[in-house]
């Protein structure tokens, strides 16, 4: 169902993939949007390990309406991009992601998800400042869930 790399020499390792997957700061999601346009959402995310990515979101949206309107979804993570202009060429790591979309409408699965993003993106918070700010906001944000069916990495043949 999903196409093997053309290039399988610069393809990197399930190992390498996941790390970046773990690791990455953003990525852009891209969905079927409004009238059969493709939309693309850069956000921030964060992988459970296993096989599940989380986004926050607001509860109304285009990002929503799509989610809604089609399960199917792409992120891209770029975690090298450097322009080399004197090999006309960029060193580059990047892996993509296919999988299904929902709204996480389950609560415990729900503050799973948004306790997971607050250790990656605020790790030096204490607990209780981190779960007033999530009982505070709790009615005006989901969370989707993209539960991963196919992932990829690839990087510039010049890196090591």
């Amino acid at each position: 169902m999903f196409r093997k790399m053309r290039r399988q020499a610069q393809e990197l390792s399930r190992e390498e993939t996941l790390g970046i997957l773990s690791c990455a700061g953003c990525g852009t999601l891209a969905l079927s949007g409004d009238s059969g346009y493709p939309y693309a959402v850069p956000l921030s995310f964060v992988f459970d390990g296993d096989k599940t990515v989380y986004f926050h979101s607001a509860l109304t949206g285009h990002k929503i309406d799509s989610v809604k309107r089609s399960s199917k979804a792409s992120l891209c993570i770029i975690d090298r991009d450097e322009t080399v202009p004197e090999e006309f060429t960029t060193y580059y790591r990047s892996v993509i992601a296919f999988g299904k979309v929902r709204i996480a409408a389950d609560p415990e699965e729900k503050l799973r998800a948004i306790k997971l993003l607050a250790e990656k993106y605020s790790p030096e918070e204490s607990k209780e400042r981190t779960d007033a700010e999530i009982e505070g906001a709790w009615d005006r944000f989901c969370v989707v869930a993209m539960e991963l069916e196919h992932i990829s990495g690839k990087k510039a043949r010049e890196l090591p």
